[in-house]
């Protein structure tokens, strides 16, 4: 347990004593106090991540489709977030295992993988009619651990015991939240926060802390590191920063993993909200030219596709159709075709020979029968930064 020098985020209060005692940190209210403090450092990521976020979200808006950028980057996501938390599947896990028709027969990883979409989707389609709101973020939690193995963990509830990060007990825990009397009361306080209008306050940096503040609380026993950082997205899209859901961090915080808690602990530990968000800002700024480029790149190799395409004169109808699947579906087998455009299985196998041979699909299975098929420069693309597909 760390010892606390600064209490400008919160407190240290010893819950139990004796050989196995053990202090829960209870968080003061946001916003800190003494004031965040703008110093030159702050203000120029601050500035450079509101940029970076704002033509992101203008080029979203000029994709002939921004959807189907949409459809696999929010995949990218979900994997990234779950393998935090010591998920394994992969992306290819996930498409190929997302088309089976019995849920229950998907390995467990995948589910929970599939699930952080469902709860995603979920709170951005209820955010149109509901406020940004203790009720919203269990009605995410509730479909996050729907059917998972942390399912008996209590989906939609916060929690009514003590729960620690680190160690085999609170006794030697790297982190101990607060305890479970106080979390109804901390939950509270964060969602007096995100609703007051009358903060001025920049929704980047109002995201920054939330985040960090629901992660000290901790409020439920499973899935608080992917509903919280879920939880940055909703806050931009409700303050209208963003248009759609183009921001995700985890592949910041994974690949500074490390640097990622020690920030977290440093706020607890020495009041340095500046320090987190500092490290947060840069995530922004980084993650968002990664997202602009990658539709950008996607912009160009749909167009030289399509001009591929559109050379196959008569057979370019239904080859289209497929090109159009293909960036929803980037892995695909004939049946899978046939299925999802409704054609024939000859017509379904010439489509997907069309594609091999200019080269947009490539063969990855190696079988005679049902194989596989890939997008692989699109997949590449959405991958970029991740080193386990």
């Amino acid at each position: 347990m760390f010892k606390q020098v600064f209490d400008r985020a919160g407190n240290l209060v010893i819950q139990q004593r004796g050989p196995d005692g053990f202090s829960a940190f209870i968080p003061k209210k946001l916003p800190p106090d003494p004031p965040l403090h703008y110093d030159d450092q702050l203000l120029e990521l601050l500035d450079k991540a509101r940029g970076a976020l704002g033509r992101l979200d203008g080029a979203a808006s000029v994709l002939p489709n921004p959807d189907l950028f949409l459809f696999m980057y929010v995949r990218k996501e979900a994997v990234l977030s779950s393998q935090i938390e010591g998920t394994q599947a992969s992306l290819t896990d996930l498409i190929e295992y997302e088309d089976m028709d019995n849920y229950k027969s998907k390995p467990d990883d995948v589910r929970e993988v599939s699930n952080y979409i469902k709860a995603m989707d979920y709170g951005i389609e209820r955010l149109k009619t509901l406020p940004l709101s203790l009720r919203l973020i269990r009605e995410i939690h509730d479909k996050l651990l729907a059917g998972t193995r942390g399912g008996y963990k209590s989906p939609g509830s916060f929690r009514t015991t003590q729960n620690w990060i680190g160690g085999t007990g609170p006794s030697d825990a790297r982190f101990v939240p607060p305890p479970p009397q106080e979390v109804m009361n901390d939950m509270g306080d964060l969602e007096l926060f995100l609703q007051n209008k009358d903060l001025r306050m920049p929704a980047l940096i109002k995201a920054g802390l939330a985040h960090a503040q629901f992660e000290t609380i901790h409020p439920f026993l499973d899935g608080n590191g992917r509903v919280g950082r879920l939880l940055i997205t909703l806050i931009l899209i409700h303050e209208e920063v963003l248009g759609k859901p183009l921001l995700y961090l985890s592949l910041y915080f994974k690949k500074y993993r490390d640097e990622y808690y020690e920030r977290l602990n440093a706020i607890r530990r020495d009041g340095d909200w500046e320090g987190w968000l500092k490290f947060y800002l840069q995530g922004v700024n980084e993650i968002s030219l990664q997202a602009l480029e990658a539709a950008r790149a996607i912009l160009s190799l749909r167009e030289t596709h399509r001009t591929k395409i559109m050379q196959l004169g008569r057979a370019a109808g239904s080859a289209m159709q497929l090109f159009d699947l293909i960036f929803k579906k980037p892995m695909v087998t004939v049946n899978l075709v046939s299925r999802e455009l409704s054609l024939s299985a000859p017509a379904a196998r010439k489509a997907v020979t069309n594609l091999e041979q200019l080269g947009i699909l490539k063969e990855i299975s190696g079988k005679q029968r049902d194989r596989q098929y890939l997008y692989k420069q699109y997949f590449d693309i959405i991958l970029s930064g991740i080193d386990d597909y």
